[in-house]
């Protein structure tokens, strides 16, 4: 059986490698094991893509801690390889609720997970400074010595602030703070990556699929990053093809979708492999 442990030391070691890697996002058990089948080492969860699974929006009012946690152990459960998830802030403004998330992820098997700076508060969407690097403190203190893989988001360009010096900023406290990977989501291009990768000592995830930027994982390895997520773009890819199918049957009359669709038989052999317990 494949420990948390092993889980954990595969994962960083995937952080200390010379080449990038990418970490794709399942949104459940399923699709877990279709990416585990093609070959990735590692995982991610996407809160937008189990919330669109689930029926309801990506907001921190509509998912709970409790709801996060259960999709995520589910694809902790479903393959072998390391399991980052999408923790959004903490599930709380103070930094007891970033404790306590963090604990309860370590307990279901997660081998890392990421605490963002953005507050749910539409007014106010940006945690202060002070207030942001005193979360991601917290969340270092509690991740010390645990089998866990810590990633600070800072989320300015992903709600209209295109401050780039300010998101370097948070970036480089929270590197001080001691998180092992840095993320700012929705860097605008490739210049803005390359800044972001020489202005801090730690690994770099860059999420692709969200924004209109198509850069190669050549592209982005040349400009430091050392880690790809995709976020919810494989499940907005996924639920796209679904829609394009029942707009075909409505309005055409015609099956034609089903011949680009997956076989029965090759998603059964991915649904056969061993669970992990």
């Amino acid at each position: 059986m494949t420990t948390q442990q092993d889980k954990f030391q595969r994962f960083q070691a995937l952080h200390a490698a010379e080449d990038i890697f990418v970490m794709p996002n399942p949104w459940n058990a399923g699709t877990a094991r279709m990416l585990a089948a093609k070959g990735f080492e590692a995982l991610a969860t996407t809160s937008a893509g189990h919330a669109f699974s689930a029926g309801v929006l990506d907001t921190a009012t509509m998912m709970t801690r409790e709801e996060i946690l259960a999709n995520a152990a589910e694809i902790v459960c479903a393959t072998d390889l390391p399991v980052s998830a999408d923790l959004e802030n903490g599930f709380g403004d103070d930094q007891d609720s970033c404790v306590t998330t963090l604990q309860r992820a370590i307990e279901i098997g997660l081998v890392g997970g990421s605490i963002e700076d953005a507050s749910g508060d539409p007014d106010q969407p940006i945690y202060a400074f002070e207030h942001a690097v005193d979360k991601i403190v917290a969340s270092c203190e509690a991740t010390r010595g645990q089998p866990f893989v810590l990633t600070a988001r800072a989320e300015n360009h992903l709600h209209g602030r295109q401050d780039l010096a300010d998101t370097i900023r948070r970036l480089q406290a929270f590197d001080e703070a001691g998180a092992d990977v840095l993320y700012a989501p929705g860097l605008p291009d490739l210049d803005a990556i390359r800044s972001v990768c020489a202005s801090v000592d730690k690994p770099v995830n860059v999420v692709m699929g969200l924004m209109s930027s198509k850069f190669s994982v050549a592209e982005l390895q040349a400009a430091g990053v050392k880690r790809i997520s995709v976020g919810g773009s494989f499940a907005r890819a996924a639920f796209g093809g679904f829609m394009r199918a029942a707009i075909e049957v409505r309005d055409k009359g015609t099956f034609t979708y089903a011949d680009d669709a997956l076989p029965g038989k090759e998603i059964m052999s991915y649904m056969a492999t061993t669970r992990d317990t």
